[in-house]
């Protein structure tokens, strides 16, 4: 570890920071949005602050949230380096908080020069970690406010690696000594008080001897000298509130696990003839076959759309943490992969490793109109998967992966994110969210009726006046419903 001077800081003023936007899943998981590449922004040096040092909240303002992060040190003058040559650019590593004003956020349109670059807005320290003989890909950050652990996690859960990141800054830019890059906090971010303590800490703790940087301490204070009349001035809305505090507000609406049950408890058909009552004929996902026809597929749908493979396009899209990557790691516990392959059968869209990723994600299904590969494994794994057929080659012959969380088609049928997907040996289904209340409803009533029904017609009963019921029958059918519902149950 390499100590602080004697200001405080453990660096020399640098030329650059360069700050990441976003670069953990967890947060953008949390912001629901996931970048196919990384962004960045800048802070002035006047930002830095060692530990112990106080930062001010202005003024007039509320949001002032802490971002803990891992601050790369750079070690040598750097230009052009391909990712894996990035890593040993960075002479050290330490903690950094990236504190920031939403309420300052309105005027910057994503500069973050007033929001985030204030003085002391960004502390470092109060150690640094030399790099040689750190496994980047084994690093630790963690953010306590008062003491209590708000943050946690370690470098696995990078979207950009380390290595990525100076690699693409130096494309443009030379890097120098001393620069630092910001590489973006983990979801826990939240609003610091005046009063309250916040800390940072990296560290490697599967290293020998688990070194650390310390803990970097920031107090919180009240600012006193209002804003002048020549700027912008602080304001603060529900959504920056919601943001700054990482909250996710609430959908309109959710699959409940009454819902689910109430799905669960009819067939496809039954649900076909309801959606069929209220006009919707072309909500069936057709040709495709499950590897699991004993289970039943029930989900709010994520969505992925391919487009027709072109060389050029393949080579900015295909590559690196594409969409189809993203979409395997982000789909979430009963939500169901959509993919739109254009009933493409020449190439595999998911195979066996993108499969359990969405197993391990306790996604509820996979649905594509393409081929898969591996189709033995994913055959064996507890996720149905829906698809067009086998196919050995990879995705590259035929697809470019380009989109997530859009309206796509998909075997026939339009999808859009949220809508809910069922599916069993005899097809799938999409229900548009906002009828699946009434139509599990009226499902359920309807396989009574024919419970009912079937039950006469074994008994002999002609189907005249019965199939379907007048009157007199339904007279009948209501005295049955209200016995068995009287009955007991197990």
């Amino acid at each position: 570890m390499v100590s602080a001077d004697s200001s405080g800081l453990p660096i020399a003023r640098p030329g650059k920071i360069i700050a990441v936007h976003l670069n953990y899943r967890s947060r953008a998981a949390q912001r629901g949005r996931t970048p196919a590449t990384p962004s960045y922004f800048f802070k002035p040096s006047s930002s830095l602050a060692a530990s112990g040092s106080s930062l001010e909240r202005p003024a007039g303002t509320e949001l002032l949230a802490f971002e803990g992060e891992i601050a790369l040190i750079i070690g040598r003058p750097t230009r052009r380096v391909a990712p894996e040559e990035g890593w040993a650019a960075v002479s050290g590593v330490t903690a950094s908080n990236d504190f920031g004003v939403y309420d300052l956020r309105a005027a910057d349109k994503g500069s973050n020069v007033r929001s985030k670059g204030g003085d002391g807005f960004t502390p470092v320290g109060p150690s640094v970690l030399p790099a040689e003989g750190i496994d980047p890909g084994a690093l630790r950050v963690r953010t306590w406010l008062n003491g209590e652990v708000v943050q946690e996690a370690t470098t696995d859960d990078l979207l950009f690696p380390f290595g990525q990141l100076v690699a693409d800054l130096s494309q443009l830019m030379t890097l120098e000594p001393g620069d630092l890059i910001l590489t973006g906090t983990p979801a826990g971010s939240s609003v610091a008080q005046p009063g309250d303590v916040v800390e940072v800490e990296v560290d490697a703790p599967t290293a020998p001897g688990s070194p650390t940087t310390g803990r970097l301490v920031t107090r919180i204070t009240e600012g006193t000298v209002p804003f002048g009349d020549f700027g912008t001035k602080p304001a603060a809305d529900d959504h920056q509130r919601a943001e700054a505090y990482g909250t996710t507000p609430e959908p309109a609406w959710r699959l409940t696990d009454d819902l689910r049950a109430g799905l669960a408890s009819v067939a496809t058909a039954t649900l076909s003839s309801q959606l069929r009552k209220r006009g919707l004929n072309d909500v069936s996902i057709d040709g495709l076959t499950s590897t699991r026809p004993d289970a039943k597929v029930i989900g709010t749908a994520r969505t992925l759309r391919y487009i027709p493979h072109r060389e050029d396009l393949f080579a900015s899209h295909g590559g690196g943490y594409n969409a189809q990557k993203r979409a395997f790691d982000s789909v979430g516990a009963g939500e169901v992969l959509v993919i739109e392959a254009r009933g493409e059968r020449g190439s595999g869209t998911v195979g066996d490793v993108l499969a359990l990723r969405a197993q391990v994600n306790g996604a509820a299904g996979i649905v594509t109109d393409g081929g898969v590969r591996d189709l033995a494994v994913v055959a064996s794994l507890d996720i149905p998967t829906y698809h067009n057929g086998p196919h050995p080659a990879v995705l590259g012959r035929r697809h470019v992966p380009w989109e997530t969380d859009v309206t796509i088609a998909c075997g026939g049928a339009a999808v859009q994110p949220g809508d809910v997907i069922v599916g069993d040996a005899d097809g799938l289904l999409v229900i548009p969210p906002h009828l699946v209340e009434e139509v599990v409803a009226d499902a359920i009533e309807q396989e009574a009726e024919e419970e009912f029904i079937a039950e006469r017609v074994a008994a002999g009963e002609r189907v005249d006046g019965l199939f379907p019921m007048n009157a007199a029958w339904r007279e009948r059918y209501r005295e049955w419903r209200d016995r068995r519902d009287a009955r007991p149950q197990d």
